[in-house]
């Protein structure tokens, strides 16, 4: 597959504002926002894997979301809201097909493994997973569910696999889904833009980080 680079540092505001505007028909069936407390974020795969210019899983709209993740951390970490940042790895004995699809895995310990530097987790909980679905066989649920959460704002890596599968996932279990267009990133803006669609269409609302931040904390907001 070709990978492009289809958000920068310059793009990625005019980039995301026209994604918003194709979606507009389907979001405004769906006049959902995300409220205090009931909230969670969370913050999928950011690991070294695929931000790793030298990976051959290297994203290359990656590093331009970052910047937007750290607005969402700080946005909800000054509300107390959850934070969770996933962590894929992988063993011959839980990958299951994912060795099968991808004939490689990220190894526990390995520096591929770990969470980008560039994000402050130490106000989040770290949950680790083997499957593009961060709820399948791990703690995520039930730690939502203890906190009394009945949102959940999806943003990381990669867009149309594991944001994707997840958002489903929470869905699918009864969360009301949001997705940060300008907070996910995969290798292709044509991958992004169906992801988009889908969820618009059937399960998720795909808002900008600034409409997250202007809701949820509006001091950090402008």
């Amino acid at each position: 597959m070709k990978k492009e680079r289809y958000f920068t540092t310059d793009s990625i505001d005019v980039k995301a504002r026209d994604m918003l505007r194709d979606i507009e028909g389907l979001k405004k069936h769906h006049v959902l926002l995300p409220a205090s407390p009931h909230c969670a974020l969370l913050v999928m795969d950011m690991q070294q894997y695929f931000l790793k210019e030298s990976s051959h899983a290297f994203v290359p709209s990656a590093p331009a979301i970052i910047p937007r993740i750290s607005q969402l951390v700080e946005a909800c970490a000054a509300k107390k809201l959850p934070i969770v940042f996933t962590r894929h790895q992988n063993t011959e004995a839980d990958a299951g097909m994912m060795s099968v699809w991808w004939r490689d895995l990220i190894r526990r310990g390995s520096s591929s493994w770990e969470i980008t530097s560039m994000l402050d987790t130490s106000q989040a909980i770290v949950i680790d997973k083997s499957q593009y679905d961060a709820f399948h066989r791990t703690e995520l649920e039930t730690l939502l569910r203890d906190k009394g959460i009945r949102q959940v704002i999806v943003c990381g890596v990669m867009t149309h696999l594991c944001c994707e599968t997840t958002a489903r996932s929470a869905f699918v279990r009864g969360f009301e889904v949001f997705m940060a267009i300008d907070g996910t990133a995969t290798y292709s803006e044509p991958l992004h833009r169906a992801t988009l669609w889908n969820a618009a269409h059937g399960f998720a609302v795909p808002m900008l980080v600034e409409e997250f931040v202007a809701v949820l904390a509006p001091q950090f907001a402008g």
